[in-house]
């Protein structure tokens, strides 16, 4: 079995690396530390199964996913992160991966995680399917940053953890000016108007 391991934390790294070697003895493991090496790995190998972190520098785990579909990659992905399961899982799920795992709790769920999409199946976890079906039954109605873009998602929540333009640019590798753009398309799209409403706004909807 060959797996792919794409996080930007060597710590992190190393500790998923030490958790599938118990379970998966035989299991040849690759690893990086960001998304464009991914894709370009994900598209020149046979993999089992990917492992990606959303939060990435340069191309996010979300933007390497759907980079990996468009390169026809066929390999079942689990998106990690950090981030609040009920608020990046569908997004996860929709750009094509089989299921999202909250880093706080990945031990026996990954694993339990990893079997289930071995076996062909998608990984959900309650919180997640609990919010599916809300969508689906129209029993509320949805907040105003899931309008948002995935990178502009992206953007704001760097900024609601206190990172000013330059260092998002710089963890993005993207220019400054077209992180101006993005906060200014955010500010707008949820009726704000500073950074310290975006970070309010944050906490308040637990992207934070």
């Amino acid at each position: 079995m060959r797996i792919l391991i794409a996080d930007d934390h060597a710590i992190v790294r190393n500790g998923l690396v030490s958790l599938l070697r118990a379970e998966f003895k035989t299991a040849e493991i690759k690893e990086t530390d960001n998304g464009a090496d991914a894709i370009d790995m994900a598209r020149d190998g046979h993999w089992d199964i990917i492992l990606l972190d959303i939060t990435m520098p340069g191309r996010n785990g979300l933007e390497a996913l759907k980079q990996m579909r468009l390169d026809g990659v066929k390999a079942p992905v689990l998106i990690l992160s950090m981030q609040p399961e009920d608020q990046y899982a569908i997004r996860a799920l929709k750009a094509g991966s089989s299921g999202f795992v909250n880093k706080i709790s990945a031990t026996d769920e990954l694993i339990a995680a990893v079997h289930k999409v071995l076996a062909g199946k998608k990984y959900i976890s309650d919180a997640v399917m609990e919010k599916l079906a809300t969508s689906i039954t129209g029993m509320s109605e949805k907040p105003t940053h899931e309008f948002l873009s995935d990178r502009e998602m992206q953007v704001l929540v760097l900024i609601a953890t206190g990172k000013v333009n330059a260092d998002i640019a710089d963890h993005l590798s993207l220019s400054v000016n077209t992180i101006s753009t993005y906060r200014a398309r955010i500010l707008e799209k949820l009726g704000l108007n500073n950074n310290a409403e975006l970070t309010r706004y944050a906490l308040d909807n637990n992207l934070v």
